[in-house]
C-alpha cells in the first residue's frame, strides 16, 4: 500500500485498481466469464465482503461464509477489514464493467412514436 495523500485517497483507489487487476490476471475472472453473472452475483459478493464482520453467518460443512454468498463457500476468503473492503471495491467495479459492457452492447431503446 502507497499514500499519496494524507487522506489515504489515492492509497484506497489505487489498491481496490490493482485487486481488479489480480482477479483478470491471477484469478482469470474475465470480462466474459464477468458478464455470464448477471444477477448481481458481484453486487452480492461485493457486499458480503463489505459487512463480513456485520453480517449473519452460515456454517456448511465446518465453513463459515456469509448467508447471502452468491457462489460455492470455496471462494469465500475474508481476510482482515481493509482487505475485505478493497476485495468489495473490486468487486463493484467489476459489476459497473459489466454493467457498462452490456449496455455498449444493447441497441439503444426507441422512443414511442406520438400518434
Amino acid at each position: 500500500m502507497t499514500h499519496n495523500d494524507a487522506s489515504g485517497w489515492h492509497a484506497a483507489i489505487n489498491d481496490i485498481a490493482a485487486e481488479r487487476r489480480r482477479q483478470i490476471e491471477v484469478e482469470t475472472w474475465t470480462p466474459g466469464h464477468d458478464d455470464q453473472h448477471d444477477k448481481g452475483e458481484m453486487a452480492h459478493a461485493a457486499g458480503c465482503y463489505a459487512l463480513a464482520n456485520h453480517r449473519r453467518m452460515v456454517w456448511i460443512g465446518g465453513n463459515e461464509f456469509p448467508d447471502l454468498w452468491p457462489w460455492h463457500k470455496r471462494w469465500w476468503k475474508p481476510g482482515d477489514r481493509r482487505r475485505d473492503l478493497i476485495k468489495a471495491g473490486a468487486l463493484i467495479v467489476a459489476e459497473i464493467e459489466r454493467l457498462d459492457r452490456k449496455a455498449l452492447s444493447s441497441p439503444p431503446k426507441r422512443e414511442p412514436q406520438g400518434k
